[in-house]
Protein backbone atom coordinates (compact mmCIF):
# COMPACT_ATOMS: atom_id res chain seq x y z
CA UNK A 1 0.00 0.00 0.00
CA UNK A 2 1.26 3.40 -0.87
CA UNK A 3 0.30 5.24 2.25
CA UNK A 4 0.94 3.61 5.59
CA UNK A 5 -1.64 5.53 7.46
CA UNK A 6 -5.19 6.49 7.40
CA UNK A 7 -4.06 9.66 7.64
CA UNK A 8 -1.19 9.99 5.48
CA UNK A 9 -3.64 8.94 2.95
CA UNK A 10 -6.25 12.40 3.77
CA UNK A 11 -2.95 14.40 4.00
CA UNK A 12 -2.01 12.76 0.29
CA UNK A 13 1.49 14.28 1.29
CA UNK A 14 0.70 18.15 1.98
CA UNK A 15 -1.88 18.04 -0.66
CA UNK A 16 -4.90 16.62 0.76
CA UNK A 17 -6.99 19.69 0.95
CA UNK A 18 -6.25 20.51 -2.77
CA UNK A 19 -6.98 17.28 -3.65
CA UNK A 20 -10.43 16.40 -1.25
CA UNK A 21 -11.25 19.62 -2.05
CA UNK A 22 -11.02 18.66 -6.27
CA UNK A 23 -13.20 15.48 -5.51
CA UNK A 24 -15.70 17.10 -3.39
CA UNK A 25 -16.51 19.98 -6.88
CA UNK A 26 -16.31 16.98 -9.22
CA UNK A 27 -19.06 15.02 -7.08
CA UNK A 28 -20.96 18.16 -6.58
CA UNK A 29 -20.74 18.99 -10.31
CA UNK A 30 -21.41 15.36 -11.65
CA UNK A 31 -24.55 15.06 -9.22
CA UNK A 32 -25.97 18.62 -10.21
CA UNK A 33 -25.53 17.43 -14.19
CA UNK A 34 -27.13 14.27 -13.38
CA UNK A 35 -29.71 16.29 -11.68
CA UNK A 36 -30.55 18.30 -14.61
CA UNK A 37 -30.26 15.49 -16.95
CA UNK A 38 -33.19 14.32 -14.93
CA UNK A 39 -35.34 17.46 -14.51
CA UNK A 40 -35.01 17.71 -18.37
CA UNK A 41 -35.79 14.27 -19.66
CA UNK A 42 -39.30 14.45 -17.41
CA UNK A 43 -39.90 17.96 -18.94
CA UNK A 44 -39.36 15.98 -22.72
CA UNK A 45 -41.48 13.47 -21.62
CA UNK A 46 -44.40 15.35 -20.69
CA UNK A 47 -43.95 17.21 -23.17
CA UNK A 48 -44.32 14.47 -25.81
CA UNK A 49 -47.36 12.73 -24.04
CA UNK A 50 -49.16 16.14 -24.17
CA UNK A 51 -48.27 16.51 -28.11
CA UNK A 52 -49.80 12.32 -28.41
CA UNK A 53 -52.79 13.49 -26.05
CA UNK A 54 -53.11 16.15 -28.43
CA UNK A 55 -52.77 14.14 -31.50
CA UNK A 56 -55.22 11.80 -30.63
CA UNK A 57 -58.02 14.32 -30.04
CA UNK A 58 -57.72 16.14 -32.47
CA UNK A 59 -57.58 13.02 -34.89
CA UNK A 60 -60.86 11.88 -33.01
CA UNK A 61 -62.30 14.76 -33.40
CA UNK A 62 -61.48 14.69 -37.44
CA UNK A 63 -62.95 11.25 -37.53
CA UNK A 64 -66.22 11.96 -36.02
CA UNK A 65 -67.22 14.69 -38.72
Amino acid sequence: MYFDTVGDFLSMGGHGPYVWFCYGVSALVLSILVGVARSRRKQAEQQIRAIVRRKKASSSSTTQH
